[in-house]
């Protein structure tokens, strides 16, 4: 039986960050929590065509920050900023909060893995073949400087009568490496013989602390001596 740990929870503290940074104790947190699961569903509903990639939350008193990370800013502020302004405002009546939205282009969608994931079963959904759709993402993956890329779709493939999965991949892909900079996203395809479910995983290079702050580190250590 194998054990799976979600590449990105798996390096929190070491080379990710959380997507949500703050901090609520007892009934507070359970509400906060909710408010969270509530914003990113909103956004992910009206924003479905914008392409994005993250949301980051940051609270602050009496203000919630919202980081949207997209491919297609443009869908997001809209004509004048109109498409924002009218997102804050309904955040702001659903919370009772000052909201304060920042929409950041992700530079390299094909290196990104819920864009790529959000593709393929894009793809799908339009009826075409998943193994074609697979390939050229890894493809364009590649050829962007991915040093690795994994994906798995798993469902009634073509329209088969019992579910399977299906793999592709291409370079290396260390999960168990920490410092390995894994991207993983998952996303669905609704089609009319089911869901067919994509995971993708995408291996940037190696994260190394910078010679700078190995220098800083050891001359902290001198110092306290």
């Amino acid at each position: 039986m194998g054990r799976k740990v979600h590449p990105t929870v798996f390096r929190l503290g070491y080379i990710k960050d959380w997507d949500a940074r703050w901090f609520g104790e007892k009934e507070e947190f359970v509400e906060l929590l909710k408010e969270d699961l509530m914003i990113r569903s909103l956004i992910n509903r009206q924003l479905a065509q914008a392409g994005i990639a993250q949301i980051e939350i940051e609270r602050f008193p009496k203000q919630v920050s919202i980081t949207i990370h997209t491919a297609k800013p443009g869908i997001i502020i809209g004509r004048k900023g109109a498409s924002v302004n009218a997102l804050r405002t309904e955040l702001e009546e659903k919370t009772g909060k000052k909201i304060r939205i920042d929409v950041q282009e992700v530079p390299n969608p094909e290196l990104n893995a819920k864009l790529v994931a959000d593709s393929i079963a894009e793809q799908i959904e339009r009826r075409i073949s998943h193994k074609r759709a697979m390939k050229q993402a890894i493809t364009r993956a590649m050829r962007q400087g991915a040093e690795g890329i994994r994906i798995a779709a798993a469902g009634r493939l073509s329209g088969s009568e019992m579910a399977r999965r299906d793999w592709a991949h291409d370079g290396r892909v260390p999960l168990q490496t920490m410092r390995a900079d894994i991207d993983f996203a998952k996303s669905e395809a609704l089609t009319t013989l089911g869901r067919i479910g994509i995971k993708v995983w995408i291996h940037k290079g190696e994260v190394l602390p910078s010679l700078a702050e190995e220098t800083a580190e050891s001359e902290g250590q001198g110092g306290e001596l």
